[in-house]
């Protein structure tokens, strides 16, 4: 029999008292008998919140996702409101995905701070994550939730939360609610739901999010321009065929394709391994559908719509898939010319992009004379830049996970608009005989041939949680001297805030809260981010590389060249 922890053993045993339902105490009973390693698992430690909220698998336990673990996380969210604002009515917004519970577990949410007397907006039905941080501001909420996994697999749901200004939860506010979450006993939660403060929201709120949205994301193209982009677009069974079939609709594109078999919204995913748009697979039929139909264009966004993967015409005409990089590339490019064009740029702007995201960005937003603030991983650090400078306008930002985000009437990566806005630059592109390839080929011709790719270690349980955590201790203490016969010339330590010279060995202080992620940067201009994820059992890696492209013809031999580095970088580091 396998060897419980003591510690372990108390957790366990305080969901074996009246607190929890006798359907809980069973299945934990019945887990003692026969699953005790999945028990220890589901117990070991308190789901966190990372970059993206609290995400985990469902089923019982500390460390699942099920209505005690949201429970008391929003029993501790509402005594945190109820503090901060005394004087005040509280109000929430609560969305939630297609995925399996997650309108159950809304209805959770919302009966606990209704309990609390706190006022509910619960959505009718799935929506979008970037409505419902439209819907923060749009109804004055305080707080709001939504129910998602984002791009995880089908056994996991999650808890993300949204402060006043509709942007996710950052310092102080989330370690002062964590506080309060951990100062609480499960037997404090009051699921008991007051149901004349749960108000049922819809089709008025989407009709204002989709009207912003597409204001938002078109720019002056003409009608008959707009007709002629062929588009195919997969919501990947998720929540994004809410949205944004009307809001291209409503913008003018009249030539969409709906992949029908991936179009129901559905918590198995039934059609692909992962509803990630970063994964080529996942994007398969909409790229099937494209050949057949000629598609100029192939969309395809994640279960809660803020992640957007785009494929479009190589140079052979053959259809490619741009990773998150290049899609904020071209995206940032359009948006800074579009107000340079419109005389207003003047000084007083920034773009938004993050530690592990391509060098290129602040490039090419330094040649619009407009700033490129850097912040950590995830679309909270994005939002709070807007927060944080309130004296300058924000044009729009994003991060290599296929987020993007255009101005700031939504503080959330936002798939909507952002899919608006990707037609909108491959409708003008396609008038002017050219594809958004060709768009990203000029782009490194006039800035520079960036090069980057992701490496993601799958590290599982307890087990993989210690190696993550081994590697990134190795990675500090034996840190590399060289990368692919390259000498590292600087390290940033995000853990200790601390970047140093490596030629000089002198430092300074990283002025960006501390985050356990670890930069090396080498002579020949590489660099190369190791970071544990925030939501997944994975340490990622974030290699990037460049050099000069005088011109489009040298594009495919310069690629290869950028190819090569990049493989003999992971052969040099042993992945």
């Amino acid at each position: 029999m396998i060897y419980i922890k003591p510690e372990i053993l108390e957790r366990i045993n305080a969901w074996l008292t009246p607190s929890f339902d006798e359907d809980t105490q069973s299945e934990i009973k019945e887990l003692i008998a026969s699953n005790p390693k999945e028990l220890e698992e589901s117990f070991y430690k308190d789901l966190e919140f990372g970059t993206g909220g609290m995400r985990g698998i469902m089923g019982l336990g500390t460390n699942r996702i099920n209505k005690y673990t949201l429970g008391k996380n929003t029993q501790g969210l509402s005594n945190y409101l109820k503090k901060v604002f005394p004087d005040e009515t509280v109000k929430v917004a609560i969305a939630y995905d297609c995925r399996h519970n997650s309108q159950t577990f809304g209805k959770v949410v919302a009966d606990v701070f209704s309990a609390n007397g706190i006022k509910v907006f619960l959505f009718e039905d799935l929506r979008p994550t970037p409505e419902l941080s439209f819907t923060l501001k749009h109804l004055n909420c305080h707080c709001g939730i939504v129910l998602t996994a984002s791009h995880n697999p089908p056994e996991y749901n999650g808890y993300k939360v949204y402060w006043q200004d509709g942007g996710q939860l950052v310092p102080p506010q989330d370690g002062e609610i964590i506080a309060e979450i951990n100062k609480l006993d499960y037997s404090q939660v009051k699921f008991d739901a007051n149901a004349d403060l749960i108000q049922y929201i819809g089709k008025d709120v989407d009709d204002v999010f989709i009207s912003n949205s597409v204001k938002n994301g078109s720019f002056d193209t003409a009608s008959e321009v707009r007709e002629n982009l062929n588009i195919v677009f997969t919501s990947l069974h998720g929540t994004s065929i809410m949205s944004i079939p009307e809001t291209l609709s409503r913008a003018g594109y009249t030539n969409v394709n709906i992949v029908q078999e991936q179009k129901e919204p559905n918590g198995d995913f039934p059609t692909v391994v992962s509803p990630n748009p970063e994964e080529t697979e996942a994007l398969k039929m909409a790229m099937e559908l494209a050949e057949k139909v000629g598609g100029d264009i192939v969309i395809g966004t994640d279960p809660d719509c803020d992640r957007l993967g785009v494929v479009v015409r190589d140079l052979d005409g053959e259809l490619v898939i741009l990773n998150g990089n290049q899609t904020m590339i071209i995206m940032t490019d359009f948006l800074l010319r579009q107000w340079k064009d419109t005389g207003k740029i003047n000084g007083n702007q920034f773009v938004g992009s993050t530690i592990v995201s391509t060098p290129m960005m602040s490039v090419l937003s330094n040649a619009y004379g407009v700033d490129c603030k850097i912040g950590l991983t995830g679309f909270k650090w994005i939002a709070k830049m807007i927060v944080d400078f309130p004296e300058l306008d924000f044009i729009g930002g994003g991060e290599e996970s296929f987020g993007f985000m255009v101005g700031d009437f939504v503080r959330d990566k936002d798939a909507v608009t952002s899919t608006l806005l990707a037609c909108e630059i491959a409708a003008q592109a396609k008038a002017e005989g050219k594809t958004l390839y060709q768009k990203l080929i000029d782009l490194y011709v006039d800035h520079g041939f960036y090069k980057e790719r992701l490496v993601s270690l799958t590290k599982k349980g307890i087990e993989g949680a210690q190696e993550i955590k081994q590697i990134m201790i190795d990675s500090r203490e034996n840190p590399f001297k060289t990368v692919n016969g390259s000498k590292v010339v600087r390290i940033e330590d995000y853990q200790l805030s601390i970047a140093k010279d490596m030629v000089t060995g002198t430092e300074e202080s990283i002025d960006i809260p501390k985050s356990n992620v670890l930069i090396y940067y080498t002579e020949d201009g590489s660099k190369i981010a190791l970071r544990p994820s925030g939501t997944e059992p994975k340490i990622k890696f974030y290699i990037s590389v460049n050099t000069n492209l005088d011109n489009v013809s040298d594009f495919e031999k310069t690629e290869q060249l950028l190819e090569s580095r990049i493989d003999a970088i992971l052969k040099d580091m042993n992945l």
